[in-house]
Protein backbone atom coordinates (compact mmCIF):
# COMPACT_ATOMS: atom_id res chain seq x y z
CA UNK A 1 0.00 0.00 0.00
CA UNK A 2 1.42 3.40 -0.84
CA UNK A 3 1.79 6.02 1.41
CA UNK A 4 -0.61 8.32 -0.07
CA UNK A 5 -3.49 5.38 -0.09
CA UNK A 6 -2.80 5.16 3.88
CA UNK A 7 -2.50 8.46 4.51
CA UNK A 8 -6.10 8.87 2.76
CA UNK A 9 -7.76 5.94 4.65
CA UNK A 10 -6.55 7.42 8.24
CA UNK A 11 -7.75 11.02 7.16
CA UNK A 12 -10.51 10.11 5.33
CA UNK A 13 -12.23 8.03 8.04
CA UNK A 14 -11.15 10.62 10.67
CA UNK A 15 -12.87 13.66 8.63
CA UNK A 16 -15.50 11.58 7.70
CA UNK A 17 -16.13 10.69 11.12
CA UNK A 18 -15.51 14.16 12.75
CA UNK A 19 -17.38 16.22 10.14
CA UNK A 20 -20.50 13.91 10.36
CA UNK A 21 -20.09 14.24 14.41
CA UNK A 22 -20.24 18.61 14.08
CA UNK A 23 -23.02 18.38 12.01
CA UNK A 24 -25.26 16.06 14.55
CA UNK A 25 -23.56 17.43 17.77
CA UNK A 26 -22.99 21.02 17.08
CA UNK A 27 -23.71 22.14 21.01
CA UNK A 28 -21.03 19.07 21.99
CA UNK A 29 -18.09 20.84 19.58
CA UNK A 30 -19.04 24.48 20.31
CA UNK A 31 -18.23 23.22 23.89
CA UNK A 32 -14.85 21.41 23.13
CA UNK A 33 -13.93 24.71 20.62
CA UNK A 34 -14.96 26.88 23.43
CA UNK A 35 -12.74 24.96 26.33
CA UNK A 36 -9.81 24.59 23.42
CA UNK A 37 -9.30 28.85 23.24
CA UNK A 38 -9.36 28.98 27.59
CA UNK A 39 -6.85 25.94 27.64
CA UNK A 40 -3.24 26.99 26.98
CA UNK A 41 -1.58 23.80 27.78
CA UNK A 42 -4.35 21.85 25.08
CA UNK A 43 -3.64 24.69 22.49
CA UNK A 44 0.32 24.10 22.98
CA UNK A 45 -0.56 19.87 22.63
CA UNK A 46 -2.45 20.49 19.81
CA UNK A 47 0.14 22.15 18.37
CA UNK A 48 2.73 20.09 18.65
CA UNK A 49 0.22 17.18 17.53
CA UNK A 50 -0.41 19.36 14.34
CA UNK A 51 2.33 19.91 13.85
CA UNK A 52 4.64 16.45 13.89
CA UNK A 53 2.12 15.36 12.07
CA UNK A 54 2.49 17.83 9.39
CA UNK A 55 5.85 17.64 9.43
CA UNK A 56 5.42 13.61 8.80
CA UNK A 57 3.09 13.98 6.03
CA UNK A 58 5.43 16.41 4.47
CA UNK A 59 8.56 14.27 4.88
CA UNK A 60 6.98 10.91 3.40
CA UNK A 61 4.74 12.81 0.83
CA UNK A 62 5.53 16.36 -0.26
CA UNK A 63 4.34 15.40 -4.59
CA UNK A 64 2.89 18.11 -6.11
CA UNK A 65 1.11 16.45 -8.81
CA UNK A 66 -2.06 17.33 -11.14
CA UNK A 67 -4.25 14.58 -9.58
CA UNK A 68 -6.17 13.71 -5.84
CA UNK A 69 -2.85 12.84 -4.05
CA UNK A 70 -2.10 16.19 -3.94
CA UNK A 71 -4.86 16.56 -1.21
CA UNK A 72 -2.55 14.38 0.85
CA UNK A 73 0.40 17.28 0.66
CA UNK A 74 -1.81 19.98 0.69
CA UNK A 75 -2.97 18.13 4.55
CA UNK A 76 0.80 18.29 5.67
CA UNK A 77 1.39 21.69 4.68
CA UNK A 78 -1.97 22.88 6.38
CA UNK A 79 -0.87 20.47 9.71
CA UNK A 80 3.02 22.25 9.55
CA UNK A 81 0.70 26.11 9.07
CA UNK A 82 -1.90 25.45 11.97
CA UNK A 83 0.74 23.44 14.17
CA UNK A 84 3.42 26.97 13.51
CA UNK A 85 0.33 29.14 14.27
CA UNK A 86 -0.54 27.25 17.44
CA UNK A 87 2.55 27.32 18.98
CA UNK A 88 4.02 30.61 18.07
CA UNK A 89 1.24 32.37 18.28
CA UNK A 90 -1.28 31.05 21.30
CA UNK A 91 -2.55 34.42 22.44
CA UNK A 92 -4.22 34.62 19.14
CA UNK A 93 -6.57 31.26 19.56
CA UNK A 94 -9.22 32.98 22.09
CA UNK A 95 -10.38 35.75 19.95
CA UNK A 96 -10.25 33.05 17.01
CA UNK A 97 -12.15 30.70 18.47
CA UNK A 98 -14.81 33.43 19.50
CA UNK A 99 -15.22 34.56 16.43
CA UNK A 100 -15.75 31.36 14.84
CA UNK A 101 -18.40 29.63 17.53
CA UNK A 102 -20.32 33.10 16.62
CA UNK A 103 -20.44 32.42 13.01
CA UNK A 104 -22.86 29.65 12.43
CA UNK A 105 -22.15 29.50 9.05
CA UNK A 106 -18.80 29.28 8.55
CA UNK A 107 -19.70 26.30 11.28
CA UNK A 108 -21.95 24.50 9.16
CA UNK A 109 -19.55 25.02 5.88
CA UNK A 110 -16.44 23.41 8.20
CA UNK A 111 -18.10 20.69 9.07
CA UNK A 112 -19.57 20.26 5.30
CA UNK A 113 -16.14 19.95 3.92
CA UNK A 114 -15.05 18.10 6.47
CA UNK A 115 -17.78 15.40 5.62
CA UNK A 116 -17.38 15.94 1.90
CA UNK A 117 -13.69 15.63 2.19
CA UNK A 118 -13.58 12.49 4.58
CA UNK A 119 -16.29 10.76 1.87
CA UNK A 120 -13.70 11.18 -0.90
CA UNK A 121 -10.59 10.41 1.09
CA UNK A 122 -12.50 7.32 2.25
CA UNK A 123 -13.13 6.53 -1.09
CA UNK A 124 -10.38 6.89 -2.78
CA UNK A 125 -8.26 5.08 -0.22
CA UNK A 126 -10.33 2.29 0.30
CA UNK A 127 -11.81 1.65 -3.44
Amino acid sequence: MGVAIFIARVFGLCYLILGTGFLFNRRAFAKVMEDFGKNAALTFLSGLFALVIGVVIILLHNVWVANWTVIITIIGWAGLFKGIWLIVFPETVPKFMQAYLNNKNLQITHASVALILGIVLTYLGFF
